[in-house]
């Protein structure tokens, strides 16, 4: 998603809110979408958190504890994702679940972006997701053409998609975001793991950390890389 890429699937109320969603593979988007990464001042107060790493990536891959989600509000919108691109160019190409809370309760949609263009999201019957599942994401380009991997490691599914994009490959991150500036609150924050760009772990591929906006009051902020080199939390702070 690029700072402001990342849309909720199926209709809207008002720009930047979105109606309840009817999810259905390759479903419409509103106007708000997961995107490109705009930042304040250096690395505070942008749309997203996490770690970023600066290069010519040609794979991205991590995996996380899906939070258990409580809304706030029907405006709280968030995702975990992984992607290459989206710091320094005007693409990302990105894997990831999204926390929709416009229904009222927290819906957890599988879905892939070809920023610009709208996301993609997964049915729930194909590709179900619950809070505590472990998901493995991986973005894997050879030139122009990207493999979009997404796996629930807890309830065995795989969904892969191959999509073609002329894009600059300045990056390669593993990311939370709300397009909206709004998260629902989440249980333990959210904890990464096994982050590596080109078969590196995070910690050796000079990572930069991100902090997220959280509707002006709060912050997301990514903890240290653990002693593995490949985990981190993302806390609210």
């Amino acid at each position: 998603m690029s700072s402001r890429s990342f849309r909720r699937p199926l209709g809207l109320l008002a720009a930047g809110a979105f109606a309840a969603a009817t999810l259905a593979a390759g479903a419409g988007a509103g106007p708000v979408t997961f995107g490109k990464h705009f930042h304040g001042d250096h690395y505070s107060g942008g749309n997203w958190g996490g770690y970023v790493s600066f290069g010519s990536f040609t794979t991205a891959t991590a995996g996380w504890t899906e939070p258990a989600a409580t809304c706030n509000s029907s405006n709280d919108l968030f995702a975990p994702w992984v992607g290459i691109d989206g710091d320094g160019s005007s693409t990302v190409e990105q894997t990831g679940v999204a926390t929709d809370c416009s229904s009222g309760s927290p819906q957890y949609q599988a879905w892939y972006e070809m920023y610009p263009a709208a996301p993609v999201y997964y049915s729930a019957s194909e590709a179900p997701v619950n809070a505590g599942d472990h998901l493995t994401a991986t973005v894997t380009r050879s030139n122009n053409s990207y493999r979009l991997d997404l796996r629930n490691d807890t309830q065995g599914w795989t969904k892969t998609t191959t999509q073609s994009l002329n894009a600059k490959h300045s990056s390669a991150e593993a990311i939370i975001e709300s397009p909206t500036d709004s998260y629902p609150a989440l249980d333990g924050g959210v904890n990464f793991d096994g982050v590596k760009f080109d078969g590196k772990n995070l910690a050796d591929t000079n990572p930069q950390g991100l902090n997220a906006d959280d509707g002006g009051s709060a912050t997301w902020v990514p903890g240290p890389i653990g002693s593995d080199g490949q985990s981190f939390t993302m806390n609210r702070q």
